[in-house]
Formats: structure tokens, C-alpha cells, sequence
């Protein structure tokens, strides 16, 4: 089982406990008592269940019925955690979970907003507490141009960013609900910085400056690939891209977050200015 599986099952494994106790009690009366031929047969009934929700899930994805497709993915890893398919389940769920936020589908943190005259995706952005990019990938727009009257789907959920060093893995998350799990590289010897941080700054291929050198987006050298994401109180620390992908998932860099590139660029037009990142060893 790889780590962002096992990080997945723990997280969602917070919520069985009342499950657990409840489970505990009833073996002790005649459910305990049963044959084993009764138990294997509830057993292979149990499975038959899952596969026929995971199928399910599948005809709701198929269907574009995004929430209904959550709700059941959702259910199977918290109440299957041994499900055969599990880390297909997970792989499932995160891009159901991106695609809902990315698409103009109804959900409780998606709206629609009527433009006002004057208006710009900068200000409208900054409004619901997302991004410009966000905005035009859910909308489909090819420039900045908006017109009054015009309707947008906006997404007004507030991300989150929650790093853990020892499994060198950084999870979306949009309150408490985890939305995705990348793995990234962290510092060696343990010299990511921890704490809580917010993202201040943001750069499109930037720049990297070291030792006094000055190296262009375009160098081959510049190890901070397509995408950076600064911490406000640890100047020259944030999270950014790389020309090395094979480091992902290794204490190998410097002290800053490394992902993919692609990894990066996703983040990059999901969370706006401000959004909280914590580290933790």
C-alpha cells in the first residue's frame, strides 16, 4: 500500500470510531456466535456489496453525476478499507473531487455570479477568495475579457495545505476534506521548516536566484521548475516544481516542498494569496 493510500485510510479512519464501539458490543451477543461458514458467507456477500457500489460509482462518474459518484466513493473507503480496489477507490475519488471543482456541476461551494458593471475576474476573484485561473478554467475562458451580465460559475470553498515530512506528502484540503494527496520532496536532513505559514507570494515560471547567480526561467538549471509558492515568515522557502522528477518522494532538496511540475501547476491556479499552509515533522 503506497503512502498517500495509507495517509488517505488514516485520515478517513478517524471517523470509524464510534463505528468500532458499536461493532465491539454487538460480538458479544449471538452475531459473535455464529458458524464460521455463516461468517465466510457474509464476508463474500459484504464484497459483492462494495464491487457493486464501486460499479455504481463508476455509471455516476459516466453519468457526470459528480456528488452522487463522491457520496458512494467516499463511503467505500471509510466503511471498506480492505476493499481489493482500494487504492483504485482513492485514485477515483481525487479526481471526482478535482473535476467537481474544476467543472460548473452544482455543489454547496460552487456558485453562479452575475457580473456587475466595472467588474473583473481580478476583483471577482478576490471577492469569493479564489483565483483568476480558477475562474477561466471553470468557465472556459480563452482571455481576461468579461462582460456585464454575464454569468460565471465561481468556486468559493476555502483550500488548505497540510504537509507531512515524514511521509513526504502535501494534501489539498477544502476545510477539513481531503481533496487530494501529492507526493513531494522535503528537506534533507529534515530542514523543511515546520509551522503554519501562508502563501504570499506566487510566480509563473520564476526565476532562481542562488550564491549570488541569477538563473532565467528557460536554464536547465533552474531547480525550481514552472511554479513557486513563497511562505510569508521563511523568505527563500515555499513550495515549487522541478527539473528532477525522479527526487519526487525523497528528503532531497534544499528545505523547500518540490512536486511536479504538473502537481505544482494545478495547485498554482487552485489556491489564491493568504491560503494556510502547516508542516509538520
Amino acid at each position: 500500500m503506497n503512502k498517500k493510500l495509507l495517509i488517505f485510510l488514516l485520515i478517513l479512519a478517524l471517523g470509524l470510531s464510534a463505528w468500532w464501539v458499536l461493532s465491539k458490543d454487538k460480538s458479544m451477543g449471538p452475531v459473535g456466535e455464529q458458524s464460521l461458514s455463516s461468517s465466510a458467507g457474509g464476508k463474500a456477500e459484504a464484497r459483492e456489496s462494495v464491487q457493486e457500489m464501486f460499479e455504481n460509482a463508476d455509471s455516476f462518474i459516466a453519468d457526470r453525476k459528480l456528488a452522487e459518484a463522491k457520496n458512494v466513493l467516499q463511503k467505500i473507503i471509510s466503511d471498506n478499507p480492505d476493499f481489493d480496489k482500494i487504492e483504485e477507490v482513492q485514485q477515483k475519488l481525487e479526481g471526482v473531487n478535482m473535476e467537481i471543482i474544476l467543472s460548473n456541476s452544482a455543489s454547496a461551494n460552487n456558485i453562479i455570479h452575475q457580473v456587475e458593471p466595472g467588474e473583473t475576474l481580478g476583483k471577482i476573484a478576490s471577492r469569493y477568495g479564489t483565483t483568476v485561473n480558477l475562474i477561466k478554467k471553470k468557465n472556459n475562458l480563452k482571455s481576461d475579457i468579461i462582460r456585464a451580465g454575464q454569468k460565471l460559475s465561481v468556486w468559493k470553498g476555502k483550500f488548505n495545505l497540510f504537509v507531512d515530512k515524514s511521509q513526504n506528502t502535501l494534501m489539498l484540503k477544502q476545510e477539513e476534506e481531503v481533496v487530494k494527496i501529492y507526493n513531494v520532496s522535503t528537506g534533507e536532513n529534515n530542514s523543511t521548516p515546520v509551522g503554519e505559514f501562508k502563501i504570499n507570494s506566487k510566480l509563473e515560471n520564476p526565476v532562481w536566484f542562488t550564491k549570488g547567480a541569477v538563473v532565467p526561467p528557460e536554464s536547465p538549471e533552474n531547480v525550481l521548475g514552472s511554479r513557486w509558492l513563497g511562505f510569508d515568515t521563511m523568505p527563500g522557502y515555499g513550495i515549487h516544481g522541478t527539473i528532477d522528477p525522479g527526487s519526487i518522494g525523497k528528503q532531497a532538496t534544499a528545505g523547500c516542498v518540490r512536486l511536479k511540475n504538473s502537481d505544482v501547476e494545478e495547485l498554482f491556479d487552485l489556491i489564491p494569496m493568504g491560503t494556510k499552509v502547516v508542516v509538520v515533522d
